[in-house]
C-alpha cells in the first residue's frame, strides 16, 4: 500500500468556534470527536473527501500543541500520512537518518498507532506517519 493524506490537521484554540466554519459554512461531515490523552487534546475530524481536516485543541498549556498556538496562532499543524508497517517505515527513517519527532509509536486520536517526522527533516513540514489498523 502506497502512503495517502488521511488528513491535515489545523490546530484551535475552540473546536466549536471553528466548526462554525468548517462545517457549518463550509459543509464538511463532522465524523468524530474525542480526546486523546497521549497528546493531551482534543481532535475533531471532518470528512474531506478521500482525507479530512483534523480540528487540533490543546487541553493543557505544556504541550507542543499550547505552545505551537501560543507562538503561530491558530493554523497548520501537520499533515498526515497514512501508512502500513509503521515500526518497519521507523526504522528506515532512523537507518536514513531522517530525524523523527517519536522513534517509537505514541497513541493517537482513534487509537491508532503514529509517529511524527521532525520539520527539519521534512522541508519544514511536521509530518505525522499514521498507522493503517490490522485487518
Amino acid at each position: 500500500m502506497k502512503p495517502q493524506v488521511h488528513h491535515i490537521a489545523i490546530v484551535v484554540p475552540e473546536i466549536e468556534a471553528a466548526l462554525g466554519l468548517w462545517r457549518d459554512l463550509l459543509g464538511l461531515p463532522l465524523t468524530g470527536q474525542e480526546h486523546v490523552p497521549g497528546q493531551q487534546s482534543t481532535v475533531a475530524f471532518l470528512e474531506a473527501g478521500e482525507c479530512q481536516i483534523e480540528l487540533v485543541r490543546p487541553d493543557a498549556a505544556d504541550t507542543g500543541i499550547a505552545r505551537f498556538l501560543a507562538a503561530r496562532g491558530p493554523g497548520l499543524h501537520h499533515i498526515a500520512l497514512q501508512v502500513a508497517g509503521l515500526d518497519a517505515l521507523l526504522a528506515r527513517l532512523q537507518a536514513a537518518g531522517v530525524r523523527l519527532v517519536d522513534e517509537v509509536p505514541i497513541v493517537a486520536a482513534g487509537g491508532r498507532r503514529a509517529a511524527f517526522i521532525h520539520p527539519h527533516s521534512a522541508n519544514g513540514v511536521l509530518v505525522e506517519l499514521y498507522e493503517l489498523p490490522p485487518d
